[in-house]
């Protein structure tokens, strides 16, 4: 009888031990305190889940997602932004940010588009040696695509799109300037090509057909390398329907700025435009060691994205251009890099 007494009472101790701080907690108006972790665990769900309260997307409607990166003055990348510190107009009418986050795992399809013009003929075998290293050191396999066209009074698509490095790589050697001096040669000592339309260049047409016919089906981020002194000579399209091609497809247009001095120089002031107005940037290397740092930040900028997405205030179904504005709060010294506008689509 003793050690069941003595069993009760340590049973009875034990259970109120246990339950103690319940009563406590209602005792005193508290609930049960939680552990450390758990607390932090749902504060990190409570940020995670601010500005998501009370948002519904209607029925087929239209996200409009954009791909954007934002650095400081000494060209530092910014990557510590939350969706508290971003703010995006659209036609300078404020919007609501659906989702945000920092993507650096999204497919890439590169299209590298190379001016084959004469102004070109010198500067060829350095762009071809750059172009190879930058496939090879930024395609992941089974993820990312890459495609090699040419251009002059015409494209030219010398190697589909592929994941597989040595194709593009092939296809990039079998570039080559459509006039050369008799003197030269031609690129890695082959006979020289003369065109009928020697110092016709296409450029603007190339963007627009590259943008539509290669790469707008394609998904995860899609970006043209243009390389090229900048100057069009024979386009039936303007400069402003390249761009408004780019901005229908979303791609991302970063020029290279490069060509022989004795032809004119560089147009740098139109590929800085085309570059701006798609989110990209614009390059004017002088010697082989600068264009390889212009390839580099490309895939910099390419793997420092954010992207964000928001439903339009404006739901007409016109067909009209909008203009977007992605800024930082309260930083006016960080640049934000995106596409200027997009169309909405068109009541059929």
């Amino acid at each position: 009888m003793k050690l069941i007494k003595i069993f009760l009472i340590s049973t009875a101790l034990l259970l109120a031990a246990a339950i103690a701080p319940f009563f406590t907690g209602h005792a005193t108006g508290q609930s049960p305190q939680k552990p450390a972790q758990k607390a932090d665990k749902n504060k990190k769900q409570a940020d995670e889940d601010q500005g998501k309260e009370g948002q519904a997307i209607k029925l087929g409607a239209s996200l409009v997602t954009v791909p954007f990166n934002v650095t400081d003055k000494r060209n530092a990348y910014v990557n510590t932004l939350t969706r508290a510190d971003i703010e995006v107009l659209e036609d300078n009418k404020p919007q609501q940010i659906f989702s945000f986050e920092r993507q650096t795992d999204l497919p890439i399809t590169i299209a590298m588009l190379i001016d084959i013009s004469g102004s070109e003929e010198y500067t060829l075998p350095m762009e071809i040696a750059a172009g190879s290293r930058f496939f090879a050191k930024v395609l992941r396999p089974n993820k990312d695509l890459g495609a090699v066209v040419t251009f002059e009074h015409e494209s030219v698509l010398l190697q589909d799109l592929t994941g597989d490095v040595g194709k593009l790589e092939r296809a990039l050697r079998r570039v080559r300037p459509s006039v050369v001096s008799a003197s030269s040669g031609g690129v890695t000592g082959t006979p020289p090509i003369i065109s009928s339309n020697a110092g016709s260049t296409a450029l603007y047409d190339s963007i627009y057909a590259v943008s539509s016919d290669l790469l707008r089906r394609e998904a995860g981020r899609r970006v043209i390398i243009l390389i090229t002194d900048g100057v069009d000579t024979s386009s039936t399209l303007k400069m402003r329907d390249a761009i408004e091609r780019t901005w229908r497809s979303e791609v991302i247009i970063y020029s290279i700025g490069i060509g022989d001095p004795g032809f004119g120089g560089v147009d740098s002031g139109g590929l800085k435009k085309m570059a701006s107005e798609t989110g990209g940037r614009a390059f004017f290397p002088r010697r082989e060691t600068d264009l390889d740092q212009a390839f580099s930040q490309i895939d910099e900028d390419l793997r420092q994205q954010y992207i964000l997405a928001y439903q339009p205030t404006n739901e007409t179904k016109d067909g009209s251009f909008r203009t977007i504005q992605v800024r930082v709060k309260d930083h006016k010294d960080l640049t934000v890099r995106y596409r200027r506008g997009y169309f909405a689509p068109k009541e059929s």
